[in-house]
């Protein structure tokens, strides 16, 4: 459906994007995730028609969209602040689209009448959209972009403003519609919980290039580099020099997976494979902070040498700030991680 190749956009002397490479399934759904300035709303706005390249090709269905313009690619944008028209009512949101294509008024109404009940909006349709509320009005935004049936779904940061509760009850909801439709959808996020949720396969961006891509389960289990470790969150990072099935490591041997690379590496340890038990067995470590996250406890704990390490317990096992434990590792949570690419 979507090909990138090679795609480069530079801002001066910085390459925005650069030789991006990256291909997008029929009725698949891409989540590009990255921290700030590492491109993945300019890929956006790139497959839009929204941003000149510098070089490289952007196919649309084995097309080049080199002079194509946005009314005309075939694709549908929704972006975080909605951008709603504030005169119009429900109906006349949704229907923006399809009057642009000059689709009669009777297949109007009916395709209005049938999206918002898709998203949840049954018979909202004279309502203003200054009396919706922020998840409403995103559910909105969603008809208006489904309404010309878009060979290709693009969202940015959809979910971003709105609250917690209600951005994890409408990915779920999302995933379930774009299924139904079989939408195809890139979708770009800096929130990794909703990206994980909502896609099929996620692609993690630094400075212009990608970092990985996988499956939201292949890119959590096995990082492919230290940045992708520690951009999903994970601490435990620490030199190591692989022999075997065992890692030497500043917390001592840690045991890693069979297989993995051998000799000088970066060792990641998931919290969950960090196991506390009573004092005097394995690393002795102090509890130097708990934090409550609902379904577990996540504590630091400083062991006699070494950096801080961060390990979850369950809500009946947390033990208080300030005492003595021990550590093991297992094996299974422990990944060998590969030297990330130098960055021009």
């Amino acid at each position: 459906m979507l090909e990138l190749d090679s795609v480069t956009v530079r801002f001066g002397e910085r390459a925005v994007l650069d030789a991006v490479g990256l291909n997008v399934a029929a009725h698949e759904t891409v989540c590009v995730l990255g921290p700030s300035g590492s491109g993945k709303s300019t890929l956006l706005r790139v497959v839009a028609g929204l941003q000149e390249t510098d070089g490289g090709r952007v196919l649309l269905g084995g097309a080049d969209q080199r002079g194509v313009p946005v009314h005309r690619r075939g694709v549908g944008l929704m972006f975080q602040d909605h951008q709603l028209f504030p005169q119009r009512d429900v109906a006349g949101n949704v229907a923006f689209g399809l009057r642009m294509h000059k689709v009669a008024r009777a297949e109007q109404a009916r395709r209005v009448e049938e999206l918002l009940e898709l998203v949840g909006l049954p018979g909202a349709g004279r309502r203003a959209v200054a009396a919706l509320s922020g998840g409403e009005q995103q559910r909105v935004a969603l008809a208006r972009a489904l309404a010309p049936s878009p060979r290709l779904l693009m969202l940015d940061e959809p979910l971003g403003q709105l609250d917690r509760t209600l951005r994890e009850r409408l990915v779920v909801e999302l995933r379930s519609l774009f299924g139904q439709l079989g939408t195809t959808v890139l979708a770009v996020t800096h929130d990794q919980g909703e990206a994980f949720a909502l896609a099929d396969r996620v692609v993690v961006m630094r400075d212009g290039r990608i970092a990985q891509t996988g499956t939201p389960l292949e890119v959590w289990q096995r990082p492919a580099s230290e940045f992708v470790a520690r951009f999903l969150g994970f601490e435990n990072v620490v030199a190591a020099t692989v022999s075997g099935e065992v890692a030497a490591t500043e917390w001592g041997k840690l045991p890693v997976p069979p297989g993995s690379p051998q000799g000088e590496a970066r060792l990641l340890v998931r919290p969950a494979g960090v196991r506390v038990v009573e004092a005097g067995r394995g690393l002795a470590c102090e509890v130097v902070g708990r934090t409550f996250r609902g379904h577990h406890v996540t504590l630091r704990l400083r062991p006699g040498g070494g950096a801080v390490l961060e390990a979850e317990c369950g809500l009946r096992d947390a033990v208080g700030v300030g005492e003595e434990v021990g550590v093991v590792f297992l094996a299974e949570e422990t990944v060998v991680l590969s030297p990330a690419p130098p960055v021009p």
